[in-house]
């Protein structure tokens, strides 16, 4: 079924595979002369600019007489609707739904005839079409962009409540494992200067307590020394007395 524009302001019909153009007659020979490639599907979120891409190849050198058009018609159904032209310059609707939202970001130079529409609305949920004719190539293919703008999603109350519940927790474990973090390494610490008995363990000897860690080693080594030498004394005066007894018996 054709669909109908208005290039140049002349009703025309668009038909599957071809541009009429009047006073031009179709021919096998120069059929898709221009290729034009656009998304098939572009989505976008209230109140964001969104961005409607439409490239293109000619066999013919690029000139001030192409022309680019671009028409949309409501997802309900219904006419063509131009909102954007194109001819040396960039000329926007400027009535209809689109008045003063479509902006020019292409390039024909390079084969780009984009258009940015903003501020979209679920209203402008819809089908585009991008036509371009640079003669004497006006015969091209149809390529269709559908437009879904939907809402952004929001931050629902199930999320927020787990975000609530799951912050609190893991800061609780956080705290934790650093607490326990800084008792291993107390523990740690007490363990290089000597071995304390734990509290369940039975014994009849008393507990000894490394205050001064090294220094109390070194108190043990002292006394350790005065003991040896007290025997060392005991043990001369002992054989002295002996020396002093044998001499007499003899």
């Amino acid at each position: 079924v054709c669909q109908p524009c208005v290039p140049n302001g002349r009703a025309t019909k668009l038909c599957p595979g071809s541009v009429f153009v009047p006073g031009a007659q179709p021919s096998v020979g120069n059929a898709l002369s221009l290729e034009i490639k656009t998304s098939p599907k572009v989505r976008a979120f209230v109140g964001e600019q969104v961005l409607l891409k439409c490239s293109f190849k000619s066999s013919s050198p690029i000139t001030e007489s192409l022309l680019v058009d671009w028409t949309y018609r409501p997802l309900s159904g219904g006419h063509m609707e131009p909102i954007f032209h194109y001819q040396s310059v960039p000329h926007p609707t400027t009535a209809g739904k689109f008045k003063d939202r479509i902006s020019w970001v292409g390039n024909v130079a390079n084969g780009d005839a984009s258009i940015a529409i903003q501020s979209p609305e679920l209203s402008d949920n819809g089908t585009f079409i991008c036509s371009v004719k640079n003669p004497p190539d006006v015969y091209h293919n149809i390529p269709q962009t559908l437009l879904l703008v939907t809402e952004r999603g929001k931050l629902t109350s199930a999320a927020l409540l787990s975000i609530l519940v799951f912050l609190p927790s893991a800061l609780v474990v956080i705290l934790l494992l650093v607490r326990m973090g800084r008792k291993f390494r107390v523990l740690k610490e007490k363990g290089k200067c000597g071995y304390k008995k734990s509290s369940i363990e039975v014994s009849d000897e008393p507990e000894h307590t490394d205050t001064g860690c090294c220094g109390g080693k070194i108190k043990e080594w002292c006394l350790n020394c005065v003991v040896s030498a007290s025997w060392s004394l005991t043990q001369f005066g002992c054989s002295k007395k002996v020396l002093r007894t044998a001499g007499r018996v003899s």
